[in-house]
């Protein structure tokens, strides 16, 4: 007699696989959630008192091919917290603060400490920020996953108020151009990354590399940082112009989206310090300047548009916070484009 286990698809795994996501996720938990984890879908009041015209921005994304990292060293308690951390700024740069957070892993065949790894980065990540992790999905999918592999996305819910929202229109020519750093390479450019340390240098994942101080798996898992704790007092104080999360696509393509018509950026190239891993990149693939500032973050994780007249008292209120900021360009006349200069 057959059962579905047979199938590929063990039922008692993924009890107590979900046993563990609820163990982890319910010290995210807050008195907006009206909900266990484990239900077909999620309640959540969300706690508007005070606002006049309150506006939710959602988001959904993945951490893409860092999961090979996590695949290749059998660490999976970071890619869940990069995960989170991610989705957060994708809202932040709107002026949105997190809701509520909510997760989909499938994996070929159910192993609940692998699942419970993974969770319990979200779980710190959702807790650090504010961002009850309600519920989620996860599938058993045999056939489509090899063995120890598996896929994550993650989807979040925010808000903020209306007059408040960020979205660039108030951007004009003179306006300063304000980094935040990054620790890494984030969740982006891993792919070439993998390629140039795995194929073209030969490193393995334990591989001591002395320009980057640390091994390539140490350096591939640095983690996401997220920049709502550095701005979150600047939010509702209308001195930010834009942001721009600088995720697939760079200073180059990212800066752009959040320009309006008659406007350009200058970026100063040498205003900030630039991590090794990505100087190390460049001269394993002689990678042209171009090329590392469309793929890497190049060491400026989050970009701030703001006025030339509140640009000091910005980079302050980000220092009070114990975050670095540097001024690494301007907006300058021109169609939506990035200048290295």
């Amino acid at each position: 007699m057959l059962t579905y286990r047979d199938a590929g698809v063990d039922i008692d795994a993924a009890t107590e696989a979900k046993r563990r996501i609820r163990d982890l996720a319910h010290v995210t938990l807050n008195n907006q959630v009206l909900s266990d984890i484990g239900g077909f879908g999620a309640l959540f009041r969300p706690d508007f008192k005070g606002a006049s015209d309150p506006v939710l921005v959602a988001s959904a994304d993945g951490v893409g091919t860092k999961l090979k990292v996590a695949f290749l060293t059998g660490v999976h308690h970071t890619v869940g917290y990069d995960l989170v951390a991610h989705c957060i700024n994708d809202i932040l740069v709107q002026g949105a603060r997190p809701l509520f957070f909510l997760d989909y892993i499938a994996m070929g065949k159910l192993a609940p400490n692998l699942v419970a790894a993974v969770v319990e980065g979200l779980a710190r990540a959702c807790k650090e920020f504010n961002c009850p992790l309600i519920g989620g999905e996860t599938a058993e999918l045999p056939g489509l996953y090899a063995d120890g592999e598996y896929d994550l996305a993650g989807f979040i819910v925010g808000w903020v108020e209306r007059a408040q929202v960020i979205d660039g229109k108030r951007i004009t020519v003179g306006d300063v151009v304000l980094g935040l750093p990054s620790i890494g390479l984030h969740t982006n450019g891993y792919s070439l990354a993998r390629k140039l340390f795995f194929e073209i240098a030969r490193y393995e994942t334990d591989t001591f590399v002395e320009a980057l101080g640390c091994t390539v798996a140490e350096e591939l898992l640095k983690p996401h940082r997220c920049y709502l704790p550095l701005l979150d007092a600047l939010l509702d104080g209308g001195q930010l112009k834009g942001l721009a999360h600088i995720t697939g696509g760079g200073l180059l393509d990212n800066l752009p989206r959040i320009l309006p018509p008659g406007c350009a950026v200058a970026i100063r190239c040498g205003s900030w310090p630039i991590l090794p891993v990505f100087t190390h990149l460049a001269e394993l693939g002689q990678l042209s300047e171009a090329e590392s500032y469309r793929v890497f973050n190049m060491g400026i994780g989050l970009a701030v548009i703001v006025a030339e007249a509140d640009a000091d008292a910005v980079c302050q209120a980000i220092r009070d916070q114990n975050g670095e900021v540097f001024r690494i360009g301007n907006i300058i006349g021109g169609n939506r484009t990035v200048h290295l200069v």
